[in-house]
């Protein structure tokens, strides 16, 4: 939003500084010393605050203050009379008192004057030094008495007297400002004693001649009501309407000396680019009129006042047309004012919760006028961190604040083009990774447009709020969640579950990456297969279901209670999607209820073959360990012996020998295994009796394998015993089913015993059964071999990646994959790149389920086979690839668009000038923001530099100035390129550069005169073998060279223009139409080359003098013949003075004597004069000339009669004014319109009033204050008299009346007449007063009059306001003596030295400048 300028100070505030006030007070013409006194306390008020203090309350101020210091530490004790020194006479006595009163005032005038010198010699502050001697005089004179030394002791009044004087004193002195004692004694003398020499070499007083009031008369008076004027946004602020609000804004229009009645304002649409009109009716401007000034606490009529106008629709405003109560068009400046949109921003996101890993994926969206400037902070964890963006612009943007504010209009006229003003949209990518658990906060701090309108956002803003600067900040807050990862953990690898049929049991899944605290919900996808149902490699089959379940938390697991094979799916929580780790599988088994078959043998005595107890073959089914309850009951006794016996395998030998002799019962009783509670036998093998002993005996020896793999024969090692051949019984068990083997003639003690090809998967148990020698007694076993044949074979796949089968990684940066394998650890993988080709195979060792698989390279990984620690396993073949990519490194190149070419792997620009501005677009391809280092490389004649830059752009395009300051060869070497992703990448000596740009940017040309300083004298006429000038350029010829020829009088240099110069050395001859008489400045102003660079030399040029000198002559002042009485005939000399001048005037010869250059005579009758010879002091010869002059009397002219005239008007009506002549026509006359008396009547009253007044000729009016001339016209006439109508206000009085010879010219108030023979001048009003000078002769007495509108200073030239003449005057009492003129022979142009300060014109100098024509200056 734009920024209201603060008002400035109201009048009764402080209007400045010190400093500030007085530098005002005293850069305006310093008065005549007989004004010092009275206008001192104006300017010590200046120095102070607003307002009227006088210089005796400053005197007072001060007195105070060194009285206060005086008192504050006394040299003695202070006494009470006041008659008394302050230092004591007898410490000091009073002589010696003064004269250190004296040494102090005569140091410190040593200390003033030193001071003086320095601010010569170094130009320093003039109103510093003024200031501070001010104040330190006025505490000397104003302390001096506080000591009350004798005969030291003033008065205040003294006091103050002294103090002024000091003070004009060093105001003469710090200003620099000459003291003309010189000219103060001759206008003194002119005062008490004005004589003139006239032509019949008398003395005469100029007054009695010239003053002659009867030959202008009359004045006519015409008020109107003033004109106004009107500007649209005074200030040139930029406004900007909120575009989620329908408040407005307003606009000042300031108008000045006018009441509008209709406003009229332009608006161009920035849409379309069409304008419409808006009107703002009579009412309406009134009430915003009153509006106004009711804010203002005291407002002037006369002062401007701003209107407030309400916008409600952006576009650019222009005044059209302003019409004022009298129904004109009020004069309109030309402005506007440009309301835009004001800038916003948003953040659009997708979500707002995220996991981790995932992108940040939101855009902040800019609405409004571009470039922008965006600054916006991001807040992880309460860990803040701002970021800023520049230049944010759509390509290809073309807007008038892509530099440096414009200065002029914005729209020029037929060039309607508002597109880069309208509300433009650009979305600005932010993508980074979440990587970092927490709440993140995205949050815009402030945006701003091109306009310099910006908006700042605060958190602390309500919503809604916008009545200040700061709105509620858009942001965009997530909380960055973990994903779940979910395996299955089991003691036993692969996971393997057993539980009795009927019941349930946990599911053993392991959840990692969850919340804090475990209450989030997760859900859990799983696959089941029924255990008839799976697929002959223990696979899930084709009537697999896939079941979902949800847990309340972490800790939370499923039940599962129906035998098969249970896989994990998918795992997520609330927020995120999850991975799922190996192992996946777990197979839910329901293993038989526990039963036992007993077979019994009677154990007999070896020796005399009696039984002595049973031995027990138990064959059992079921999940070992077993626990057998049992009873040995003696029929005898009946005593009943519980006995418990725990049996770890499928097959037990129990015997059964009792201590005792009898008859035993052996009854069993119960069955309980690990899966199965205790459970009752059946009734066929409840009770036995006898066992017997066996022969012979095998057991199983050597180490075997307890996990077999599928599809493989598994060999155990059998140790015999006995005589051989034997006969070898066994049983092959595998869950329920029961196979039995015989071998029989085994011949060897040690026996390799084949279970076969294991094609099903579980747990086996291999079991002797019985064993039987040569003898034929066979023996029962109950060795028993356990082993488990694995469910699945290992496996190996590719796991995913947000779920894809790739990646986008860092080049250069290890890419890790994951891995999917079941089996036991440690796995040997082989793999392959397929770009490489079949036959470069890799090898990898891994020892976790969930490992990764760590490339360097881009491309897609195969996975070939897989071997687990026992078991080769297979591949997934829909997992078996993985397809590494990087992420693309960030470039840099030039624009296509630009004008440049390439040339060995360079861009190189075209060559510009030095100083001139240039720019080159640089664009960027992968991630924003960049970040760009290079290093500029100027190579000149005076050596080499190189320095080092970086910048960062926000997009991808940037543009970076160009060095063109230093000419030489520019070299911009692109070294490091950095993205989001991508850091800079180190450099390496044969690697070339990203990118370089060159440039040669072309000296300017310089040109230097060959002798410098040196001043070159050339004769008036042209002569044969004069002297050139030489010059001197740098650069590539051809040159082009602008020379300027100044004379010390002309305010313009003539210039004269060189152009197609082949060589670097140049002799210059200078046009002699060119030179006038004096001292000339011949300075270079304009070099150019032929590579187009141009210097201009602005400041202190290079420049040689030119003095042009001529032989002694004389020659008038001005050309014309005909002169009128009163009229000074001028002359100027030439030679070396004194002169000696001979002349006629009326058939009498006369001799003259003039000791200066200038000879000059005052017309104090009609008659013929007539210059006959001249001589000067280096020659005694007369030259012989012949100079006629011819004096005639002089015209009148009167207005209204003669009588004074006041008409008020309206404006856009007219009044006549008729003017009468008396003289020889035709008649030319000037008349002023100055300002008039304002008139205090009601501006309503219509009436044409006319009030008339008899005044004398000449005469000035009355009133409340000094008019002030407005305007100066000129007419013809060939009768007697001459009407003319006028419509602008003012006062219209004659100034100057000529016939057909004469010419005569009054001042208005406290002027002085002026009469001058074909010309007219105005007089002054300043110094002493007395007559004014004029014509082509000597100025008037005074300080040089007042000229039209303007104040004219002795040697300054004065401009009346006409196109085509120029009039100056100078004072030749208290402003200085004359000035000599010197007219040019070709043009009879008169010029006048405008470097005179006031009061230091000699005798000699220039008086006025006249051109050609018969009247100069009105």
């Amino acid at each position: 939003m734009s920024r209201q300028p603060s008002r400035p100070t109201g009048r009764g505030g402080q209007a400045g500084t010190i400093e500030e006030r007085a530098a005002q007070a005293l850069r305006s013409r310093p008065p005549s010393l007989g004004e010092v006194a009275k206008s001192f306390e104006d300017v010590v008020s200046s120095l102070g605050n607003v307002g009227s203090s006088s210089v005796t309350g400053l005197a007072k101020t001060v007195e105070g203050a060194v009285s206060s210091a005086a008192h504050a530490r006394p040299l003695v004790p202070a006494t009470t009379d006041p008659s008394v020194p302050a230092i004591p006479l007898t410490v000091l006595d009073a002589p010696t008192q003064r004269a250190y009163a004296v040494a102090v005032y005569i140091a410190l005038w040593a200390w003033k004057l030193y001071d003086y010198s320095k601010l010569i010699r170094d130009d320093a502050d003039s109103l510093f030094y003024f200031m501070k001697w001010t104040m330190i005089d006025g505490l000397f004179m104003y302390g001096l008495p506080a000591l009350r030394i004798p005969w030291l002791e003033w008065s205040g009044p003294t006091s103050l007297v002294l103090f002024v004087t000091h003070a004009v004193i060093d105001w003469l002195m710090m200003f620099r400002i000459p003291i003309p004692i010189e000219s103060w004694l001759v206008a003194l003398t002119k005062i008490l004693y004005d004589r003139e020499l006239a032509v019949s070499e008398r003395k005469v007083n100029p007054a009695d001649i010239v003053r002659d009031s009867n030959l202008i008369l009359g004045k006519y008076t015409i008020h109107v009501l003033p004109e106004g004027s009107a500007i649209i946004n005074p200030g040139g602020q930029s406004y900007c309407l909120d575009p989620f609000s329908k408040r407005s804004i307003t606009i000042p229009i300031r108008i000045n000396q006018t009441a509008p009645v209709l406003i009229e304002l332009a608006r161009f649409d920035l849409d379309d680019n069409t304008n419409e009109t808006l009107a703002i009716p009579a009412r309406q401007a009134r009430a915003m009129k009153k509006s106004s000034e009711r804010r203002l606490p005291v407002h002037d009529a006369d002062s401007p006042l701003d209107l407030q106008y309400e916008v409600k629709q952006p576009g650019l405003y222009r005044l059209q047309k302003v019409v004022d109560e009298s129904g004109l068009e009020v004069r309109r400046r030309h402005s506007e004012a440009l309301v835009v949109t004001c800038p916003t921003a948003s953040i659009e996101s997708v979500s707002e919760d995220r996991c981790k890993g995932d992108l940040s994926d939101m855009t902040l969206q800019l609405r409004g006028t571009p470039p922008f400037k965006l600054k916006f902070s991001r807040t992880v964890n309460d860990e803040d961190k701002t970021f800023s963006f520049q230049s944010i612009q759509p390509e290809n943007l073309v807007s008038p604040f892509m530099g440096q504010k414009p200065a002029g209009p914005l729209v020029l006229h037929g060039q309607v083009d508002l597109s880069w003003a309208k509300v433009h949209k650009i979305g600005v990518p932010l993508n980074e990774s979440l990587n970092t658990l927490g709440a993140w906060v995205y949050t815009v701090d402030e945006v701003q447009d091109a306009c310099g309108n910006s908006v700042e956002y605060s958190t602390h803003a309500k919503e809604g709020d916008r009545s200040s600067r700061q709105l509620p900040s858009p942001e965009q807050a997530f909380i960055v969640r973990p994903r779940p990862r979910a395996s299955l953990k089991h003691w036993r690898s692969p996971c393997v579950l057993e539980v009795a049929r009927g019941r349930s049991v946990e599911l053993p899944i392991n959840l990692d990456g969850v919340s804090e605290g475990g209450t989030e919900q997760y859900t859990l996808t799983y696959r089941y297969t029924p255990l008839e149902d799976l697929s002959a490699n223990g696979e899930h089959g084709p009537n697999a279901r896939t079941l979902s379940i949800k847990l309340q938390d972490a800790t939370k697991k499923p039940e599962i209670e129906h035998p098969g094979l249970y896989s994990l799916l998918s795992v997520s929580s609330g927020y995120c999607p999850g991975e799922i780790l190996e192992p996946t599988s777990c197979l839910l088994l329901n293993p038989p209820e526990p039963s036992v078959v007993v077979n019994s043998e009677n154990i007999y005595d070896s020796c005399g073959g009696n039984p002595i107890g049973l031995l027990l073959d138990l064959d059992l089914t079921g999940s070992p360990p077993f626990v057998l309850q049992y009873t040995i009951q003696n029929k005898e006794v009946r005593d009943a012996q519980p006995q418990r016996e725990e049996i770890p395998g499928l097959r037990h030998q129990l015997e059964l020998k009792p201590s005792k002799a009898g008859h035993y019962i052996y009854r069993f009783d119960s069955l309980k295994d690990s899966v199965y509670e205790p459970r009752p036998i059946s009734k066929e093998t409840t009770q036995l009796e006898q066992d017997v002993k066996p022969p012979a005996s095998a057991w199983f020896t050597g180490y075997h394998l307890r996990n077999a793999c599928l599809d493989t024969d598994l060999q155990l090692n059998v140790t015999l015993e006995g005589e051989a051949p034997w006969s070898l019984e066994y049983e092959i068990i595998h869950g329920k089913t029961r196979q039995k083997h015989q071998i029989d003639d085994i011949t060897e003690n040690r026996y390799s015993l084949s279970t076969g090809r294991l094609q099903v998967g579980g747990q086996y148990n291999v079991a002797l059964v019985s064993v039987q020698d040569r003898t034929q007694c066979k023996v029962l076993l109950d060795d028993v071999y356990e082993f488990g044949v694995r469910q699945q074979r290992p496996k190996a796949g590719f796991g995913l990646l947000e779920g894809k089968s790739s990646v986008m990684s860092l080049e250069g940066r290890p890419a890790a994959l994951p891995l999917r394998l079941t089996g036991s650890p440690e796995w040997t993988l082989r793999y392959r790149r397929v770009d490489d080709g079949p036959g470069r195979v890799r090898t990898a060792k891994l020892r976790y389920s969930n490992d990764i698989l760590e490339v360097d390279s881009s491309g897609t990984y195969e996975l070939i086979e897989v071997h687990d620690r026992d078991c080769p396993g297979t591949i997934d073949e829909t997992a078996s690839t993985f397809t590494v990519e990087w992420v693309a490194r960030p470039k840099i190149s030039v624009s296509e668009n630009a004008a440049i070419d390439q040339i060995d792997g360079k861009y190189v620009k075209p060559a510009v000038c030095e100083g001139d501005e240039d720019a080159t677009e640089i664009l960027f391809s992968g991630t924003p923001p960049y970040t760009v280092k290079y290093q500029q490389k100027v190579s000149s004649s005076h050596g080499s530099h190189l320095s080092n830059k970086e910048f960062t752009a926000g997009l991808g395009v940037a543009s970076i100035d160009m060095e063109t300051m230093t000419a030489g060869d520019v070299e911009y070497r692109f070294t490091e390129l950095a993205d989001r992703h991508y850091g800079p990448e180190k450099k390496q000596k044969t690697k070339p550069d990203l990118l370089v740009v060159k440039q040669r940017v072309h000296a300017k040309p310089s040109a230097v005169f060959g002798t410098p300083g040196r001043t070159y004298k050339f004769c008036k006429e042209e002569e044969e073998g004069e002297e050139v000038i030489p010059l001197v350029f740098s650069g590539v010829p051809p040159f082009y060279l602008e020379i300027g020829i100044k004379h010390h009088s002309q305010p313009q240099p003539e210039i004269v223009r060189i152009s197609d110069i082949q060589k670097p050395k140049y002799d210059f001859r200078i046009p002699h139409r060119l030179l006038s008489l004096g001292r000339h400045i011949v300075s270079i102003r304009t070099i150019r080359d032929a590579k187009g660079c141009q210097r201009r030399f602005e400041y202190s040029p290079p420049h040689v003098l030119v003095s042009v000198a001529d032989a002694p002559s004389i020659l008038p002042l001005e050309s014309r013949a005909d002169y009128c009485v009163g009229e000074w005939i001028s002359y100027t000399l030439s030679g070396t003075p004194p002169f000696n001048i001979f002349y006629t005037f009326q058939g009498a010869e006369r001799k003259a004597t003039a000791s200066t250059t200038s000879f000059r005579r005052i017309a104090e009758s009609p008659g013929q004069f007539t210059i006959t010879a001249i001589a000067d002091q280096s020659s005694n010869c007369r030259f012989k000339t012949n100079i006629t002059k011819t004096i005639h009397p002089m015209p009148s002219v009167k207005i209204s009669k003669g009588r004074e005239t006041v008409v008020d008007i309206h404006e856009g009506g007219t009044a006549e004014i008729l003017f009468e002549f008396s003289g020889t026509p035709p008649f030319e006359f000037t008349y002023t319109r100055s300002s008039a008396q304002p008139k205090h009547h009601s501006s309503s009253n219509k009436a044409h009033h006319q009030h008339h007044h008899h005044g004398g000729g000449g005469g000035s009016g009355s009133g409340a204050r000094r008019s002030q001339i407005l305007e100066t016209k000129s007419d013809i006439s060939t009768k007697p008299f001459l009407s003319i109508r006028a419509s602008e206000e003012g006062t219209y009085e004659a100034v100057a009346i000529k016939d057909r010879f004469c010419a005569f010219s009054k001042l208005g108030k406290k002027g002085s007449e002026v009469r001058a023979g074909g010309y007219a001048a105005v007089g002054g009003s300043g110094g002493s007063g007395g007559s004014g000078g004029g014509g082509r002769e000597r100025g008037g007495r005074g300080g040089g009059g007042n000229l039209d509108a303007g104040t004219a200073e002795p040697g300054m030239l004065a401009s009346p306001g006409s196109k085509d003449r120029t009039w100056a005057g100078a004072g030749a009492g208290a402003g200085g003596g004359s000035i000599e003129a010197a007219r040019r022979p070709d043009d009879d142009e008169i010029v006048i030295p405008r470097d005179r300060r006031p009061g230091s014109a000699s005798a000699d100098e220039v008086v006025q400048v006249a051109r050609r024509g018969w009247f100069l200056g009105f």
